[in-house]
């Protein structure tokens, strides 16, 4: 439904002057006597599954309204757009927005304006431009002491809300368990034959070793007790992840939240590390960086939750990586990038849960 009589505005072409001064205007950004004059704008980012794009704005006179905002729209691709209703992704970017952010110490973009249509996956998200900060690099990786900074970030996220139950009264959030796990358990299988299939020349052993022991088991996984929960991103990787190291600057800031779910916490902690550091950078430092995030949500008041519980939840979660390449890969419009991504994450995944002994707790 439009907000304040303002349409949805669901390609670049319709970000026009009048319909961002609306926007703005309708959020409270923009005051009544100033309108926008000029809309410049620059495509952001490598996403498959949405497009964005920075706006550079001009006005008819002063105003406290920012110069520069990122829009976020549907992907251009209609097998992504298809993809991203079906899962609901753009549901969950808008909700996180307007119903959990503001209440979480974790550092994400403010909102300016925010629309969706569910039932056909038209929406509009109005952004801080957190320039000069840059995306993380999926491919290249990152170091330890980068690693410590977003893996830290995550206490943020999960801390607040750990173990609420009143999380599972956002249906967009927590969805129906049982219903989510019957669809994976017919989707994934499928998807994983024609992974082994399109990237067949350039897959390594461990990823066929990895893979066959997750999905000839997907039922135990899928139906294990992964108590307790809280707001989980399910794609917290460096490609989603912006840095800033200018003195003074925001460290971090964490975007893309069209997979955030009500689940297991350890899943963004094992996810992040196995993709994000190469396995010889990985290995001397993991415990430690899980120890440091088990500190933190005991500084940050979870009690009930002993470190042997913690390591045991995150060997586990290290099994969500090859889920999400395999779904990831096989879902959205294939592109050079993304099949070199996705190849890397594969390859780091694996060999992250086999490093663990991950088949050991595959159902537990």
């Amino acid at each position: 439904m439009p907000i304040a009589d303002v349409p949805i505005a669901d390609t670049p072409e319709q970000l026009t002057a009048p319909w961002v001064t609306a926007a703005l205007r309708a959020g409270g950004h923009l005051a009544e006597g100033r309108s926008v004059t000029s809309v410049e704008l620059t495509p952001v980012g490598t996403g498959q599954m949405c497009d964005s794009v920075r706006l550079g704005l001009a006005f008819d006179g002063p105003t406290d309204a920012p110069a520069s905002i990122v829009a976020k729209l549907p992907a251009a691709s209609e097998a992504s757009r298809a993809t991203a209703l079906a899962l609901r992704s753009y549901e969950n970017e808008v909700r996180f927005y307007e119903q959990l952010a503001p209440g979480l110490p974790i550092r994400t973009p403010h909102v300016f304006h925010a629309d969706i249509d569910v039932d056909t996956a038209s929406f509009v998200l109005l952004l801080e431009d957190l320039a000069p900060a840059q995306q993380g690099d999926q491919l290249a990786g990152c170091s330890p002491e980068v690693a410590a900074i977003a893996v830290d970030e995550l206490v943020r996220l999960h801390a607040p809300r750990w173990g609420d139950p009143s999380l599972a009264d956002l249906e967009w959030l927590h969805r129906d368990p049982e219903s989510s796990r019957q669809f994976l358990a017919m989707l994934l299988p499928g998807l994983w034959d024609g992974f082994r299939d399109r990237y067949a020349a350039d897959l390594g052993p461990e990823v066929h070793q990895a893979g066959d022991a997750l999905f000839a088991r997907l039922g135990d996984y899928l139906t294990a007790d992964t108590h307790p929960w809280s707001i989980v991103h399910g794609d917290y990787r460096l490609d989603n992840l912006l840095f800033d190291p200018t003195p003074g600057g925001t460290p971090i800031a964490v975007v893309d939240w069209q997979t955030c779910v009500h689940g297991p916490p350890l899943q963004d902690v094992a996810y992040f590390l196995g993709a994000g550091l190469v396995p010889e950078q990985r290995r001397p430092v993991e415990e430690d960086l899980v120890r440091s995030y088990h500190a933190g949500l005991v500084a940050a008041g979870v009690t009930g939750y002993d470190w042997d519980t913690c390591w045991h939840d995150y060997r586990r979660g290290a099994w969500l990586g090859m889920v999400m390449t395999v779904a990831a890969s096989m879902l959205v419009e294939p592109t050079a990038r993304g099949d070199q991504m996705f190849l890397t994450m594969a390859t780091r995944h694996a060999t992250h849960a086999l490093d663990l002994e991950a088949p050991d707790v595959i159902g537990t």
